[in-house]
């Protein structure tokens, strides 16, 4: 296999990999693909209130679990005084509350942030209980009650075909204002919910059915009661219902809070016990959902990687991670159009300087630097120095340009200009004398055009890497490296004109 064809296959399984861990971020772990994007997360907080009898208190309530479009991304408790712990036992999962002694009014505060994913709200099989438990209907008293349940049951039979439209059949009916039986059973069972009742009667037709708790994520909701939703068995998988419409499916913003289980709150050693919600919506930077979403289960491609790292070195790596974009540029302006710069990556540095400084600061800086310190070197040649003495000396003299220019522009108030501590040191110095060995072997000419040059490929590898567009793929998208070095490994095999060369042998072809 010949090298140039190596450096294809290598550039296009880095290509493949870069791209594939790249749409695996965005896809599967939700990182946006463009800056700016945000995502809304709704805070729900359980408000439990209670007046408490003066001995021990007890309060137990029961906490959402994860659902399949709805991922809880963390949650707080708030219990002034009280104990706290989590129990779990089979398949519930409750806070509890406790207190050696109180008495009056209390609150207890349960709040979780959520974010609603696209897909179904519920996963398939369940482990739940299908038993049913038959209502009591025998006393003579409740006869008139019990035939109209058959009768209801009985008609919804005839017009179904299977569970789901019996189900629905049902909810129709006992939503039907106008149908006697109806409104004959609900008189008898008046402290009775609406879900209550077509319990019992799913209950008398046989399906085994729970209910559903939870909350339509609306925002800026307060004083909330959960919302029921009714769940029944049909031999095979669970179908969830809406009760006042007997449309089957779990409506689009609503959080399970609850499914099947015990009661919602159960407390010792008070009275008049409720729970209230509260719902709001939140837009949160799409990149930090992403970043909570994994952080109990922590993905490879996050756990090793910069996100890892603390804030600080991050950051330090949000400004390494242009660089290649940077070398990226030198090797296309030297590669295809043929631009003669100063050193291969001396612009590379420049534009990382310039990014700190400011482009019209860094560019006024520069210059300044570069001209006194070449006419500093021109006087240190006449001494007939060592090159190493030479360029020390070249050195000191730039710390010294670079000392004077921020207490004098101290001074002045121009702030802009304390900046220079941002250049680097060494390559400011390399470069004036690089450039002075040029002034001597090719004259003034050559120093302008690579100093031209050098300064023209800064500022477009500048203006590239300060774009928010590659700031954000470089940051959030790092795996894109494996992309830019294939494309750089394919650049590296032209053997073509350079644009500059086609413009010098222009009037050659004429």
């Amino acid at each position: 296999m010949s090298p140039r064809v190596q450096v294809y296959v290598i550039a296009a399984l880095l290509a493949l990999v870069g791209a594939g861990l790249t749409a695996y971020k965005n896809l599967e772990l939700g990182f946006p693909l463009l800056p700016g994007e945000y995502r809304t997360v709704w805070t729900i907080e359980a408000k439990v209130g209670f007046d408490a009898d003066g001995g021990p208190v007890k309060a137990a309530l029961t906490l959402p679990r994860e659902q399949r479009n709805m991922e809880i991304l963390g949650e707080t408790f708030s219990s002034s005084g009280f104990g706290f712990y989590i129990a779990r036992e089979d398949d519930a999962y409750r806070a509890i509350w406790s207190r050696r002694a109180a008495r009056g009014p209390q609150s207890l505060f349960y709040q979780l942030d959520v974010y609603q994913r696209p897909g179904a709200a519920l996963a398939q099989p369940l482990d739940l209980s299908t038993e049913i438990q038959k209502p009591f209907l025998g006393a003579r008293e409740q006869e008139a009650v019990r035939l109209a349940i058959y009768s209801l049951v009985e008609q919804a039979r005839e017009r179904s075909s299977d569970v789901e439209s019996l189900t629905t059949q049902l909810l129709f009916e006992l939503n039907d204002d106008e149908n006697q039986d109806r409104n004959l059973i609900f008189r008898h069972y008046a402290d009775r919910s609406f879900v209550d009742v077509a319990l019992l009667v799913l209950a008398t037709a046989d399906i085994p059915a729970h209910r559903i708790r939870g909350l339509y994520l609306e925002d800026d909701r307060r004083r909330l009661s959960p919302e029921d939703l009714l769940e029944v068995y049909d031999g095979k998988r669970w179908i969830v219902f809406e009760p006042s419409s007997g449309q089957p499916g779990v409506p689009e913003n609503f959080f399970i809070w609850q499914r099947g289980g015990k009661s919602l709150l159960d407390l010792e050693g008070g009275r008049n016990s409720q729970v209230t919600f509260s719902v709001i919506a939140n837009d949160v930077p799409a990149r930090d959902v992403s970043m909570r979403s994994t952080k109990d289960e922590k993905d490879a491609l996050v756990d090793f990687s910069i996100y890892s790292l603390p804030i600080e070195q991050q950051s330090i790596f949000k400004l390494i991670l242009l660089v290649p974009v940077g070398a990226l540029v030198v090797v296309l302006l030297r590669v295809f159009v043929g631009l003669r710069t100063s050193g291969t990556f001396m612009p590379v540095l420049l534009a990382i300087a310039f990014i700190e400084t400011q482009l019209i600061t860094g560019l006024a800086i520069f210059t300044l630097i570069l001209i006194l310190g070449l006419w500093v070197r021109f006087y240190l040649s006449r001494l007939n120095l060592l090159l190493v003495s030479r360029i020390a000396a070249v050195v000191v003299t730039v710390v010294i340009i670079m000392g004077a220019i921020s207490v004098v522009s101290y001074k002045l108030g121009i702030e802009q200009a304390l900046t220079v501590t941002f250049f680097p040191m060494i390559i400011l110095a390399w470069t004036i004398e690089r450039m002075s060995i040029v002034w001597e072997e090719d004259g003034p000419y050559e120093v302008v055009v690579q100093s031209g040059g050098s300064l023209l490929v800064a500022i477009l590898a500048w203006w590239v890497m300060t774009n928010r567009y590659i700031e954000h793929w470089t940051f959030n998208f790092p795996e894109l490296l494996l992309v830019l070095l294939a494309f750089i490994l394919v650049v590296g095999n032209y053997t073509g004109y350079r644009l500059s060369e086609l413009m010098r042998f222009r009037p050659l072809v004429r």
